[in-house]
């Protein structure tokens, strides 16, 4: 892909984006867009900050690593919005403006842990698991004020809002209602007031198949990257 095509594709998903909201009876500026850079190169992400992205998402903490040692996020904020093993959080903790994954108490704590031996505190998303699946990690939606309270008490940590990857479906429109569930979750925690109700400002949800729907139904940010980028190529984290 040519960064004119990889500006035209910017372009048209902010586009999509601000229709959706206007339909919505929203404001576009409500609605941030992430860029998921996961598999792209450093060229291929500093070309997306050039045609105008502001938040790169990573999926991978090897990529993630690879890519900052390379300087490829400069003129942009980087998220992690990928699978989070306690392990791997010594690599990402203090390195990303914002965890949208923190899937479960350990994690959470671990997170807190690490920020706090840094002397920083990590902004974080609870990752809700709205379909129930058993397949995928993140709290049940009857989890979340318990968890949501817990991440308040935390020395190093902050919770901005909820995350979700609600289940593949076959239907346009199948996620509409997953969507305006984890809408109802992130009004009440925010009604709840936890440490500060305005750090509780993201709700992250929706990818290139259904941001449309997600922005319809309250999505703060989503996260887009086939759309943008085109079909996945192969990993390939030292490409330059």
């Amino acid at each position: 892909m040519t960064e004119q095509q990889l500006r035209g594709n910017v372009l048209r998903v902010r586009e999509r984006i601000s229709e959706a909201a206007v339909r919505a009876g929203r404001r576009p500026e409500e609605v941030s867009l992430c860029a998921a850079t996961k598999v792209q190169t450093s060229e291929t992400i500093r070309a997306a900050i050039r045609a105008g992205i502001s938040i790169c998402g990573e999926n991978r903490v090897q990529e993630l690593t690879a890519h900052w040692e390379d300087h490829a996020y400069e003129g942009a904020r980087v998220d992690f919005i990928g699978h989070l093993q306690r392990n791997k959080v010594k690599l990402v903790a203090g390195r990303v403006d914002l965890i949208h994954s923190a899937a479960s108490e350990e994690l959470l704590r671990t997170i807190s842990q690490r920020a706090a031996a840094l002397e920083l505190v990590q902004d974080v998303l609870l990752e809700v698991n709205i379909g129930r699946e058993d397949s995928k990690s993140g709290f049940l939606p009857e989890q979340t004020e318990e968890m949501a309270a817990l991440a308040a008490e935390l020395p190093g940590v902050r919770l901005r809002g909820l995350m979700c990857i609600p289940p593949i479906q076959t239907v346009p429109g199948g996620n509409r209602r997953f969507f305006s569930q984890m809408w109802k979750l992130y009004v009440d925690i925010r009604g709840k007031k936890y440490d500060n109700e305005n750090d509780i400002d993201c709700l992250s949800m929706g990818m290139s198949q259904d941001f449309e729907e997600a922005v319809a139904e309250g999505a703060t940010l989503v996260r887009v990257g086939t759309a943008l980028f085109g079909p996945r190529p192969p990993l390939s984290v030292g490409a330059k």
